[in-house]
């Protein structure tokens, strides 16, 4: 499993990505956790709001911090 974290790297989006590895972390769940800071990248997936989180290349969550049972479900 693939999970991508869209931002520049604004303080939310830093607690996004920390919220996703440990998410991971109690789930045992088997996956990469990458950080996409390319504002082109970013607009690739159709995404205008950070932080947006992607699970297997599927945007799950644009504009806002996700709740760690948010991302638990995701990766479920």
């Amino acid at each position: 499993m693939k999970i991508k974290v869209l931002g520049p790297g604004c303080p939310k989006c830093q607690t996004t990505y920390k919220r996703v590895e440990e998410a991971v972390a109690e789930t045992s769940v088997s996956a990469t956790v990458e950080k996409v800071t390319d504002v082109m990248k970013i607009a690739g997936y159709g995404v205008f709001g950070t932080p947006a989180v992607v699970v297997d290349e599927e945007v799950k969550c644009v504009g806002k911090i996700p709740t760690k049972d948010e991302v638990k479900s995701w990766i479920a």
